[in-house]
């Protein structure tokens, strides 16, 4: 019999732990995990937040009593403190006793995740000052919107859980500013994207500040605060810091485990690392991108199940491989949906490969039907070729699974001219006879067509 440790219990820790018991249900499998939950959906957390009456045990999936049930050896609010790899040993806090013990392993899986990013701001110690990663912060946070009933609320940084906040605490009454440092929200959006994006909150009285640098959280008046910015002051009761997040790898680090350029552990496609029989999987650990072939870090709660399952199948003695990413995403602001996948043009060009957008908008519903509201779509393609790079839709309509056609096309290795042959379905409450999918492929496809004419005229002014 076999002893599997798996450091972390959330998504990929405890998609790991699980896959290890059903592959091998007679090896010891461990979980360590430091905090007083497993297997929750940190990802429903601004949705919970937003009502009040329901309490965050509603994102828990599993119990510890479910996971004990399963036969795996589940160890709450134990940390583990250090990876001694030649030894095969995890030594281990026990927080709640204060007693540290040593526990081998045969194979070992790192499920260790992300930690939000603490800017060096002054005050972000201060009461009134949250981020919202585990289910414990937004248990902090909903128990200070009840208690405190702030009526003011200043977000720092505009990304997914900027934006999804920014409905939550709007929806919940609070008066909400967003601040973000780069020049647009939601960064890493095209552009045209991000204006509808900052459109649809000013629509719902969010007030949004983009290009401004946070300098300091100050108390003010009663238990008020200020946030100081490089363009003055603004009152609030209540800070969240959503600047992003960052792999947590110093465990890894100790072990000996190597990290990969983007900062997060390097892994093969089994989630294999450097070290014979240590594995890494979700937030903590990077993913092939299927459209660069290159390492990258996105954490996702739908990555890191599937690294989780491949971690811990192959810690069992399997041999499965994870396909990578495409970076797909998507969230909603308001009546807004957002989605992106694969590359966008900044991206592309960084990586040496040469693309021509195109921008179209078209109904979500046929004319005429109810609800039929413009979806706005980027397209990268690559130039020559035709293969699809990325995209973007925004719109208020069925978004974030028309992304998912987009985000297939990429994993098949589709030409927009293909993309534009596909046969979707069609019916007035659900798209127009020309689906937005297919009439962005057709718009790229007409600026490729365009570009490359204008290439081989400038090839004939040369050769004359």
């Amino acid at each position: 019999m076999s002893r599997i440790v798996v450091i972390g219990g959330v998504a990929a820790g405890m998609s790991a732990a699980s896959q290890a018991k059903r592959r091998q249900p007679d090896d010891d499998v461990v979980v360590l995990e430091r905090g007083p939950y497993v297997s929750y959906a940190a990802c429903g957390m601004p949705y919970n937040i937003e009502d009040p009456a329901r309490t965050l045990d509603d994102l828990v999936v599993l119990t510890p009593a479910d996971v004990r049930e399963r036969g795996i050896d589940l160890r709450l609010r134990h940390r583990a403190s250090g990876v001694d790899s030649g030894r095969r040993v995890v030594t281990v806090q026990d927080l709640e006793v204060g007693t540290t013990v040593e526990v081998d392993y045969d194979a070992l899986v790192l499920a260790t995740g992300a930690t939000p990013v603490q800017p060096p701001i002054p005050g972000l110690d201060k009461r009134g000052v949250f981020v919202l990663r585990q289910l414990t912060d937004g248990q902090a946070l909903k128990q200070h919107l009840a208690e405190a009933r702030p009526a003011r609320a200043v977000i720092v940084g505009a990304g997914y859980i900027g934006m999804e906040m920014a409905e939550s605490l709007r929806s919940r009454g609070l008066a909400v500013t967003v601040v973000e440092r780069m020049d647009q929200v939601t960064p890493g959006f095209d552009p045209v994207i991000a204006a509808l994006v900052t459109d649809a909150l000013g629509r719902h009285g969010v007030s949004v500040e983009t290009g401004v640098a946070v300098q300091a959280v100050e108390e003010a008046g009663g238990d008020g605060l200020t946030v100081r910015t490089d363009r003055g002051c603004l009152p609030t009761d209540v800070v969240l810091v959503a600047v992003g997040v960052r792999p947590r790898v110093e465990l890894a680090r100790s072990a000996g485990v190597a990290l990969g350029e983007t900062g997060a552990i390097a892994v093969d496609d089994g989630m294999r690392t450097n070290v014979p029989g240590v594995f890494a999987a979700g937030d903590c650990a990077e993913a092939r991108h299927i459209v660069s072939g290159r390492p990258v870090w996105i954490p996702l709660g739908t990555t890191a199940n599937k690294q989780g399952k491949v971690a811990g199948a192959n810690a069992a003695g399997a041999t499965e491989v994870f396909a990578g990413v495409a970076g797909t995403v998507g969230f909603k602001v308001f009546d807004l949906e957002v989605a992106r996948t694969g590359l966008t043009a900044t991206e592309a060009a960084s990586l040496g490969i040469d693309v021509v957008t195109a921008v179209s908008r078209q109904p979500s519903r046929a004319r005429g039907y109810p609800g039929a509201n413009p979806i706005t779509t980027t397209l990268a393609a690559e130039r020559g070729t035709g293969r699809l790079i990325g995209a973007q839709m925004a719109g208020v309509g069925v978004v974030a699974k028309r992304i998912d056609v987009f985000a297939t096309a990429l994993a098949a290795g589709l030409t927009v001219e293909a993309l534009e042959a596909l046969d979707l379905s069609y019916a007035p409450p659900f798209a127009p006879v020309y689906d937005p999918v297919l009439v962005a492929a057709a718009v790229a496809r007409k600026r490729l067509q365009a570009a490359a004419r204008k290439e081989a005229a400038a090839v004939g002014r040369v050769g004359r």
